[in-house]
């Protein structure tokens, strides 16, 4: 699917919108104000693979933090900040690459020019994040509920503030918690605005709940054409967030890095424990960064065969399996010894 076209804008030396990969972002859960925690789950995240990171800035010494932080890490860092437009100065005055603010709540038209003003000179971008939970009286009142033309109009309301000041360096999020609702809405804003969109879906849940929901949500989107970064929303470690976003991704075609790790659901002609292969195969794996598809597979049925376009895989018998590779069968190796096998073969493409 063709993706639907965006400008291009810049969130340091990551490129959102065009023709540009899409970005994955995450944001801390630690306390920014403790520099050492957040530094230390940063590294975490650039070494997952996340392309743009979020800091909250609640108040003034979390922003002066942000000084210390940005000396110690190299993807671009974006200040979430709420109500004081001092915050948004003082953040991108720090260094910060991106804002997140909605500018119809940092203060009167006379603080939101300051805080363009500051942000054209330094080719700040800046996103504006809608979520349900966060919809003005008047527009509910006007809707009678959340629903997709409240959070779109919401958004839009926002867009236009900077629009009016000349100042088009803008990103779009709008979050639902309801997965439909999150899908109309930028189904709908698509149409009507050039600028990057950033999908998700906002408090999403556990990592069971939440993958499943912003699978769902983001998926539906980016097979469509739309969305030009994405973050998935988990109650758990961030780091989590970017796996899942990679793998949503990599499922939708929009990413060839790292291993594609396929496995069966398993069946009645399972003779090996291989859920606990599976489960071992991609631990072992995780932080492999190879362009290759791995095959864990139960039985002959599903080995070489549905998976010979493999590059490597296993395929289970009576307490043994055969190592293949792109549907050749290698040679046979007991059960006790598959994964350490595999593992080896892997190393060795």
């Amino acid at each position: 699917m063709k993706r639907a076209n965006t400008r291009e804008i810049r969130v340091g030396k990551v490129a959102i919108g065009g023709n540009a990969p899409i970005a994955v972002q995450s944001m801390t859960n630690t306390d920014t104000k403790n520099t050492k925690a957040t530094i230390e789950q940063i590294h975490k995240l650039e070494k997952a693979g996340c392309d743009i990171v979020r800091c909250a800035v609640p108040d003034m010494e979390a922003c002066d933090a942000l000084k210390t932080i940005l000396k110690e890490v190299s993807i671009p860092l974006v200040a979430d900040i709420h109500f004081d437009y001092k915050l948004a100065l003082k953040s991108i005055e720090n260094g910060v690459s991106a804002l997140r603010i909605n500018p119809g709540n940092i203060g009167n038209i006379d603080k939101v020019k300051m805080v363009v003003k500051s942000a054209e000179e330094r080719n700040v971008p800046i996103r504006i994040g809608v979520n349900s939970g966060s919809l003005k009286k008047d527009i509910l009142n006007k809707y009678g509920r959340v629903c997709a033309e409240a959070l779109v109009e919401s958004a839009l309301e926002h867009v236009n503030i900077l629009e009016d000041m000349g100042f088009y360096n803008i990103v779009i999020s709008i979050k639902s918690s309801n997965v439909n609702d999150m899908v109309q809405s930028y189904r709908q804003i698509s149409k009507v605005v050039g600028c990057p969109l950033h999908l998700g879906v906002t408090e999403a849940g556990t990592l069971w709940r939440g993958t499943i929901k912003s699978s769902i949500g983001i998926g539906t989107l980016l097979m469509e054409g739309i969305g030009d970064t994405i973050r998935v929303s988990l109650t758990g470690n961030p780091v989590e967030e970017v796996r899942v976003g990679r793998e949503i991704l990599k499922a939708c075609g929009h990413l060839k890095e790292g291993i594609e790790f396929i496995s069966c659901p398993t069946c009645g002609r399972t003779k090996i424990d291989l859920i606990k292969i599976a489960e071992e195969v991609e631990k072992k794996l995780s932080n492999v960064d190879k362009n290759i598809k791995v095959a864990v597979m139960g039985c002959v049925v599903n080995g070489p065969g549905e998976a010979k376009e493999a590059d490597i895989g296993i395929a289970g018998g009576m307490g043994e399996g055969l190592i293949f590779k792109k549907g050749k069968i290698l040679r046979k190796v007991k059960e006790e010894n598959l994964v350490d096998a595999l593992i080896e073969e892997v190393k060795n493409i």
